[in-house]
């Protein structure tokens, strides 16, 4: 049945992305400079998401941890914005990296106590350092309140975004260096589950753990920091997207995280298409995610079939 479901879902994805790239029968204009360019972000975006949720909720070991539970999404909203309001819109990708590694530094600073890492003060630190960048975005709102569209749209999820020739470019580095990231990502997979039974354990069958938890940290931050200053803050996606894709797979992270990013891919894709098309007037992603996810996912869990074995 599941193998079933999983070829359906792949049968899915080919259907929606030829929708996506074709209904109403767009010019060739507008299917290379607009359409394709969007659908590249937004798979981009999913694929990030749902790939760096499954890792963090397995090296955190905590089932509601996702890509912005560390305060991370904030920072690199913030310094997206920031550069955004003064004009630098090419350099926004720049600010939400700068954004997003400065929130990490902080965050594993106050995590750090006598030397050792404490994953209850890496989430309450998570928590505080997004309120304080959270504050700071409200005050950029209320002093440039002509640029209102771009700071909205970097919090509640804009994927709608025109890229000038330059900005091409720099995009493609920067996903190409993402899709890099996440393959490496992906070779850690064993050592995650080695490290989700304990630092003990891990460090007994010779894994550096704090090399390896401050890498996935960095390099995790620098993807978060990419999609941020592109598609803006999009939820529900790495929360969910996780657990959806161990559903299907088991709880093995070599099987999980590669489920895990396509179904973030294309799940964002179908919620884009959707808010592009439900009303006149293009809608925030982050509101389409959240209301087909929530009911989706209870569903899911309201069923008898062992998923909560599953987490």
């Amino acid at each position: 049945m599941k193998r079933f479901s999983l070829a359906a879902i792949i049968l899915a994805a080919f259907a929606i992305s030829i929708l996506y790239l074709f209904i109403g029968s767009p010019s060739a204009f507008i299917l290379w400079q607009v359409r394709v360019p969007r659908m590249l972000l937004t798979l981009l975006t999913g694929m990030v998401l749902g790939g760096v949720g499954s890792v963090y909720q397995l090296m955190l070991g905590n089932p509601l941890a996702e890509p912005y539970i560390l305060g991370i999404s904030s920072g690199s909203a913030f310094g997206s914005i920031l550069f955004g309001v003064l004009g630098l819109i090419v350099l926004m990708p720049l600010g939400g990296f700068a954004g997003a590694i400065l929130t990490l530094f902080i965050v594993w600073s106050l995590a750090r106590r006598r030397g050792h890492f404490e994953r209850g003060r890496l989430l309450i630190g998570g928590v505080i350092v997004g309120m304080f960048f959270a504050s700071g975005i409200s005050l950029l709102m209320y002093l440039f309140r002509e640029d209102t569209v771009i700071i909205l749209g970097t919090l509640m999820g804009n994927l709608g975004r025109i890229f000038s020739f330059n900005e091409w470019r720099v995009f493609l580095v920067l996903a190409g260096l993402s899709v890099l990231v996440l393959i490496w990502l992906y070779r850690q997979s064993v050592s995650l589950d080695v490290l989700s039974s304990g630092d003990v354990f891990a460090g007994s069958v010779g894994i550096d753990v704090s090399k390896l938890r401050k890498r996935i940290f960095v390099l995790s931050s620098l993807l978060i920091g990419i999609v941020v200053s592109y598609g803006g803050i999009i939820g529900f996606v790495g929360l969910i997207v996780p657990h959806v894709a161990r559903y299907y797979t088991g709880s093995m992270q070599k099987k999980v995280f590669p489920v895990a990013a396509f179904l973030g891919a294309f799940f964002l894709l179908f919620c884009d298409l959707i808010a592009q098309r439900i009303t006149v007037l293009e809608l925030p992603v982050g509101v389409i995610t959240s209301a087909i996810g929530s009911p989706f996912f209870m569903w899911l869990m309201l069923r008898d079939n062992g998923y909560n074995k599953a987490i």
